[in-house]
């Protein structure tokens, strides 16, 4: 976890700055340490293919092997408007 911290970083800051992203984060699972759990919010369909398509997800992917990060279980929903409840 320490060696990935600095690389996502900068794969949050990267994301965030991307036109349709509501929000972007990571999050160590307190029950198994070491699972990383990604949350992700797009305006749109149309930019969260920019965001696969981009630079900064390339970096990240092509650093995995150096961080021992391995498999992945991507999910998309999609989601109407937020309600505060």
């Amino acid at each position: 976890m320490a060696a990935a911290r600095g690389v996502m970083a900068r794969m949050i800051a990267a994301s965030r700055a991307e036109d349709g992203c509501l929000d972007y984060a990571y999050a160590e699972d307190i029950g198994t340490p070491g699972l990383i759990r990604v949350s992700e919010a797009w305006r749109d369909r149309a930019s969260l293919a920019r965001h696969m398509a981009s630079a900064h997800l390339a970096e990240w992917r092509a650093a995995w092997p150096a961080l021992g990060i391995g498999e992945r279980d991507l999910r998309s929903y999609e989601a109407g408007d937020a309600e505060v409840a």
